[in-house]
């Protein structure tokens, strides 16, 4: 029986409600816990995380079960908790403050606040006693200098809003030339010897990689190409790719991909399933058809919901300890897998005494098949066919553990990256299976959080909330247009021009050409970001000029290039400084320089040329099927009875060709 209960108790997030039995009187964002503040002229604390964070945990259990800590808390301020990911508005200015503040971030994020919800001092983790010193130092500065604490505040505010003055978009493009001495500049920052970059912990970072991969194969840049290949390499045999189940921990804490930090996110997940398929079109590498659906596995069996859309996140930990579901004893291997153990020690990297923590073994690979074959004598076909029984074993035996916790919350922007995520895959390797999981996701997504008026981010059971925001937006518009892709059924194609405009009507300043994270006709904090900075998820507004060009082209709309192009101008002149910020523009920069290319398949053929055409690494192009009639005007005066190929580049169409082979030659 808990001892306590607070007002989180009658929350829907899974994050919020691990905090529903603090004795800390914990508020949700809202009108209720600002009222209060101003009443009692009290500091509001803004503490922000998410489930399956780990050092949200820690920090939780240190300070806020404890009566003593929680006591200091109730008595000098109005304490709200958030969950970043159902408000990643909130989070972002937070963030943006408590950076500005400290110079880092992260989770638990905690900011203090005036009352009127402008930051004063924050902070990421604080152990207990740490914690206390600044409760009772913030509140004594809050009673006795409130003038200096009004002004620093105002200084604050003004601080996070000039994060978004930007320049204006009346610039050209910048040339090719000086795109690729960005790129290449920056590249020199990547490990190549174990992959990613050059500093830990290391994180995926999907869309960074994609462009090295994107840049490297136009200008036939071998070595960088290695580069992202040898990531992709290392990430697949690190401890944070879960060897048995299949799918990506949040990060590696260490330089060789080998201890992860256990949380395993969809969103993560997603743009690396979509990554590692476009390696394998590039490539040709099986090793990156297999951890693509090894992702699938993962989801499939631990973030798929019964109605075919996608849970957010698995906890790093189970039973009060991080890792504990994913790590094992050598002596647990020799029972379970009796005389295949030594082989599969051997591949895993296990020993006796642990490479882990308290003689733990974390499951991931320093050998190369043919090191294990010298070693072991057994050829690579006994090899796999050992490890594969052995990894089914465990499997079922992990299963009977007690699994990390489910944040089982749907998100409309992660389930949008997943329908990308397969829609990629079934281009790549052209599986049904990827096709269904994308049209099912597409539908249900459509149907349950887009109310024909506006799109809503949160999905909890059957309770929709949390009106959209522009990531939402975007994210949701480029899945449609993937799924358009993949089927050829325009009414995805329609339905996302339809989510377009009114994003534009929601979103869009038209002061700056960029659109806004919040909608213009919900609740506005103190400053409405502009989200330019591609993090792990791709910004907003990089999405939407993705989007814009596509659908500029779809629809003959010269106006939506040219906003995409004005959007990319003015996100091109930070590209130089901070790059790593910026790696879906500049995806999106290269489309521009290099020429986009629709291809259009037409007649008895289509399906066919489509097929080969979409198992092809082409970055910067859409092949698209034409079998009947069409209303949209790309399509609509393309003959379909004929097995016709039709290229064309930016707005021009060259004679169609009947030659596959032929066509092919014009990339």
């Amino acid at each position: 029986m808990e001892k306590h209960s607070n007002r989180l108790i009658h929350a829907s997030s899974p994050y919020l409600l691990q905090h529903a039995h603090n004795p800390v009187d914990w508020y949700e964002w809202g009108a209720e816990a600002f009222d209060k503040a101003r009443r009692e002229d009290k500091l509001i604390l803004v503490s922000i995380g998410y489930s399956a964070c780990h050092w949200c945990h820690v920090m939780e259990k240190e300070s806020f079960e404890k009566q003593d800590t929680a006591a200091l808390m109730n008595e000098h301020f109005v304490c709200i908790k958030v969950d970043r990911e159902e408000r990643p508005d909130i989070d972002q200015i937070y963030m943006d403050a408590v950076q500005l503040l400290t110079g880092r971030g992260g989770w638990p994020l905690n900011c203090f606040t005036l009352p009127d919800g402008r930051p004063l001092h924050g902070g990421t983790y604080f152990p207990k006693a740490e914690w206390e010193r600044v409760l009772k130092s913030l509140a004594d500065f809050y009673k006795n200098k409130k003038e200096e604490a009004l002004k620093y505040a105002a200084d604050l505010t003004n601080g996070i809003k000039k994060l978004d003055i930007l320049p204006a978009s009346n610039i050209d493009l910048m040339a090719t030339d000086t795109l690729a001495e960005i790129i290449l500049k920056w590249s020199e920052n990547l490990d190549r010897e174990f992959g990613g970059f050059n500093w830990s912990p290391k994180f995926p970072m999907p869309a960074a990689h994609a462009l090295f991969m994107q840049f490297a194969h136009q200008t036939k840049n071998k070595e960088l190409l290695t580069a992202v290949y040898t990531t992709l390499d290392k990430m697949a045999e690190g401890g944070i790719f879960d060897q048995i189940g299949g799918g990506f921990a949040r990060y590696a804490t260490d330089h060789f991909w080998k201890v992860p930090h256990f949380e395993k996110m969809l969103y993560d997940n997603a743009q690396l399933m979509s990554l590692y398929s476009d390696a394998y079109k590039c490539s040709g590498n099986q090793t990156y058809r297999k951890v693509a659906y090894k992702i699938h596995a993962f989801i499939d069996a631990e973030l798929s919901a019964p109605n075919g859309l996608f849970y957010s996140a698995l906890d790093a930990d189970s039973e009060g300890e991080e890792g504990k579901y994913y790590v094992w004893k050598q002596k647990e291997l020799k029972e379970l897998l009796a005389e295949d153990e030594p082989v599969f020690s051997l591949c895993y990297s296990v020993d006796a005494y642990g490479n882990w923590e308290h003689g733990n073994n974390i499951l991931y690979k320093t050998r190369s098949l043919e090191e294990m074959c010298a070693l072991t004598g057994k050829n690579e076909q006994e090899l796999e066919t050992i490890i594969s029984k052995c990894e089914s074993v465990l499997l079922k035996a992990r299963n009977d553990r007690v699994k990390p916790g489910l944040d089982d919350k749907i998100i409309t922007s992660w389930n949008a990256l997943m329908i990308k995520g397969y829609a990629d895959a079934y281009m790549a390797f052209g599986d049904e299976m990827f096709l269904n999981k994308a049209v099912k996701a597409t539908d249900l997504l459509w149907k349950k959080m887009f109310d024909g008026e506006k799109l809503y981010r949160i999905c909890k059971g059957d309770k929709v909330t949390v009106p959209a925001f522009a990531e939402d937006y975007a994210l949701f518009i480029e899945a449609l247009l993937y799924t358009y892709i993949i089927t050829g059924i325009e009414l995805y194609a329609c339905h996302a021009q339809q989510l377009a405009q009114l994003a534009d009507e929601l979103f869009f300043d038209t002061q700056h050409a960029l659109y806004r994270f919040v909608s213009l006709n919900e609740e506005q904090l103190i400053t409405n970001k502009l989200d330019l900075n591609d993090d792990v998820i791709p910004s907003a507004n990089s999405v939407f000029a993705k989007n814009n060009l596509i659908l500029g082209y779809l629809f003959s709309d010269v106006k939506l290039c040219e906003r995409a192009k004005g959007m990319v101008s003015i996100a091109q002149q930070k590209m130089e400084k901070f790059p790593n910020g910026y790696s879906n523009w500049m995806q999106c920069l290269l489309w521009m320089l290099n020429g986009f290319y629709q291809v259009v398949c037409t007649g008895k053929d289509a399906g066919k040329h489509t097929a080969a055409f979409q198992k092809r690494y082409v970055p910067g192009s859409m092949v698209l099927i034409k079998n009947a009639h069409s209303s949209l005007p790309l399509l609509k005066e393309k003959e379909h009875t004929q097995s016709l190929i039709y290229i064309c580049k930016d707005f021009t169409c060259g004679l169609p060709e009947t030659e596959l082979r032929k066509a092919i030659e014009q990339f």
